[in-house]
């Protein structure tokens, strides 16, 4: 499986997910590009320093339209058959998730359904809940709102602020992510109306 990477910045989890491809962790899979809407993210430097191919991709005043029309032909020039977003600071239109559908993998650092959007660490921790973590999920045409294919859990403290929070989410986000990719890579998953889930190796073998 070949996997395309979308970042905006840093690329903490891209990183995550390449050096778990290296390692073998992903078995099957292999890091085909990263692309970022901004020249300058930092996280494209780290890419190539592990000699990744890389793109950068920016909006440039041009539509939304025009810039997803112009990654989705570089992902599929790469032959792409899952893409990642990490850390990618734009919602994708329709039109974008159509051309991969169920073929587009998101993390976000809360429970879903809990916190969606925006700071959801400060969130978490402005209601009060004694337990956050992250959820690895399809894209679909809602925010943070397809089907979850798994979670990790960490607890809130007492002091936490969003920093520190954050830190021990994206801790987490980092083995979620990884174990999500390679459920997915390995196709050994059934959907069954909002659930996902894994296929035992004694289901796979008495069907």
């Amino acid at each position: 499986m070949r996997i395309g990477i979308l970042i905006s910045g840093r690329g903490s989890n891209m990183l995550a997910l390449a050096d778990a491809i290296r390692e073998g962790r992903i078995p099957g899979a292999e890091l085909a590009v990263v692309i970022s809407d901004h020249a300058h993210a930092p996280g494209l430097s780290r890419a190539m320093e592990r000699g990744v191919a890389t793109l950068s991709i920016e909006r440039k005043g041009r539509t939304r339209r025009e810039h997803e029309r112009e990654i989705i032909a570089a992902l599929q020039d790469h032959r792409v058959d899952l893409v990642c977003l990490a850390g990618y600071m734009r919602l994708l239109s329709p039109c974008f998730i159509e051309a991969f559908r169920l073929s587009i993998l998101n993390i976000h650092p809360s429970l879903l359904p809990a916190f969606p959007g925006l700071d959801a660490q400060r969130q978490a921790i402005e209601h009060g809940v004694k337990f956050s973590g992250c959820t690895v999920h399809f894209v679909d045409e809602t925010l943070d709102g397809g089907l979850i294919i798994t979670q990790r859990v960490v607890p809130v403290l007492d002091d936490d602020t969003p920093d520190t929070l954050s830190a021990r989410i994206l801790s987490e986000e980092h083995k979620a992510y990884a174990e999500a990719v390679a459920l997915i890579a390995s196709g050994h998953y059934e959907i069954e109306g909002r659930r996902v889930h894994c296929i035992s190796h004694q289901e796979r073998h008495s069907s």
